[in-house]
């Protein structure tokens, strides 16, 4: 073997091994190993295919003509990269379009090469075909020489080499990701299942006192409990954004814009918070598709529901609590029913006069009706971009 080309194989390997164990991008990694073989082979072309379900052979990263035209090609299972692919020995040919092994599955951005290679790309650590991951294959144009065996050793060897290195990366970052998960899962329901449980329940004795306060006369007194109530629900508001938040999926590395909310689940864990303190559950009827509304518009509505239910548990001591949420050509609606007392009128009301802001700035509508006799309706409709 030529020592330069030896020394080329090691540098190559290196490199590779540098990039996917630094925990790097996935794709950034292949893109790599299909540079790095093109010079090593001194092709024209080189690819990256994965192995599919159903036994074929996907381009997933190319370096040379045509690349973007390349990639996502899928060449049939029973095609030479695919056999490869599925845990195949190397295949060479001198023209990959008169070569019988090849030839019939040849697709036509490939036509005008000849000399061919093929070798698997990784291989399950302790042996078998369980970890590969593909095939790594090379092109020459039709009037170049066909790859030398020493060439095939050193593409085989890296080929190897570099998908066992980045089935091990994904793996350990896989395990990495799911321990931060984890952790964040962990002080999300810490967050969630205690301190806001014991802020809630401080902030309802709180209320308690102060209406007590104030048959007392002691006005003084029950503005300052009023104030510290305030300053609960806040920092309550704050908590739980910042579970939703520990909860999240992961952001786009690409920065590409934030995910859709199922705001279906999102609604189902603001009623299970209001029955732990009602201690009765509420009715929810859910409708339309809501498992891919904008972050934006999902916290307006989380926030109207979480305003709605919060005050039905602090002020209305009703029995019987409905709750639904729909979604039509028109956009949002959330209506939040109660059998209770209303809304008594010397409580604050700076969360509903909140909610009527945001209703405002997002171009939707807010209404409150509510009566001692008739219990509490709260309203709030917004409208989707594009409906």
């Amino acid at each position: 073997m030529e020592p330069s080309l030896s020394a080329r194989a090691l540098g190559a390997a290196t490199e590779i091994t540098s990039t996917a164990l630094s925990g790097g991008d996935h794709d950034a990694a292949l893109r790599s190993v299909v540079s790095r073989a093109a010079e090593l082979a001194e092709a024209d072309l080189a690819l990256v295919m994965v192995r599919a379900e159903d036994g074929t052979a996907v381009v997933e990263a190319a370096c040379g003509e045509r690349e973007a035209e390349l990639r996502g090609v899928v060449l049939p299972a029973d095609s030479a990269a695919a056999r490869v692919a599925r845990g195949g020995e190397t295949v060479v040919a001198t023209d990959v379009t008169s070569d019988p092994r090849t030839a019939p599955y040849v697709p036509e951005a490939l036509r005008g090469y000849g000399p061919f290679a093929a070798a698997p790309f990784g291989s399950a650590p302790s042996g078998g075909h369980d970890g590969l991951l593909g095939v790594l294959t090379v092109y020459r144009h039709r009037d170049r020489e066909p790859f030398s065996a020493d060439c095939i050793d050193v593409l085989t060897a890296f080929a190897g080499q570099a998908g066992v290195v980045l089935a091990l990366a994904d793996r350990a970052n896989t395990r990495n990701r799911l321990a931060v998960y984890q952790e964040r899962e962990r002080i999300a329901r810490e967050l969630h299942d205690v301190i806001v449980q014991r802020l809630y329940a401080s902030g309802m004795t709180l209320d308690r006192a102060r209406r007590r306060m104030r048959k007392r006369f002691m006005r003084t007194e029950a503005t300052m409990v009023g104030d510290a109530i305030d300053q609960l629900d806040e920092t309550i508001e704050e908590i739980r954004g910042t579970v939703r938040a520990l909860r999240s999926a992961e952001p786009d590395a690409a920065g590409e814009d934030a995910p859709s909310v199922d705001l279906a689940e999102s609604a189902r864990g603001e009623v299970r918070i209001a029955t732990e303190l009602l201690g009765y559950p509420p009715t929810l009827e859910i409708s339309g598709e809501l498992a891919d509304i904008p972050a934006e518009q999902a916290d307006h509505i989380r926030a109207a529901l979480r305003e709605a239910l919060s005050n039905v548990v602090r002020h209305s001591g009703a029995s019987q609590t409905r709750v639904e949420l729909h979604r039509d050509e028109k956009g949002l609606r959330v209506r939040v029913r109660d059998n209770g007392c209303g809304v008594p009128q010397d409580v604050a009301q700076r969360g509903l006069r909140h909610l009527r802001e945001r209703a405002r700035t997002a171009g939707g509508e807010f209404t409150v009706n509510s009566s001692p006799s008739l219990g509490t309706l709260v309203a709030f409709d917004l409208p989707l971009e594009g409906e």
